[in-house]
């Protein structure tokens, strides 16, 4: 009976590419890519930039309405800290993003005024 390891046995050729794969490259976090174009948050900010309606950004990113609400409350408001206003017009509301960022008090602040 004869027996064989692994080290005398050549190695087969799917264990050859596997050791040829490249880890995938590191993006840098914050800077975007130049391959990404347009993405859904440049245009609704774009459309905000003139003033716009929420059906007019459901129609140009295919989002449902409180999918939009919650994107100009989470990251328009909160993680851009950009001042967004609305007005009641003839077709609905308008949200228009307001000239320069909020200004947003610190939790210290806000646990003080408590």
């Amino acid at each position: 009976m004869s027996t064989t390891t692994a080290t005398e046995n050549p190695p087969s050729p799917e264990g050859q590419r596997a050791s040829k794969i490249k880890p995938p490259k590191k993006k840098a976090a914050n800077r975007p890519s130049a391959k990404r174009g347009r993405t859904k948050q440049d245009r609704v900010l774009a459309l905000l930039k003139d003033g716009t309606t929420i059906p007019a950004i459901m129609r140009a990113t295919g989002w449902q309405q409180h999918s939009v609400r919650g994107f100009l409350a989470g990251v328009v408001r909160k993680k851009l800290r950009l001042n967004l206003t609305s007005k009641k017009a003839e077709t609905g509301r308008a949200y228009r993003i307001g000239a320069g960022k909020t200004t947003k008090p610190s939790k210290a602040a806000t646990r003080k005024a408590r």
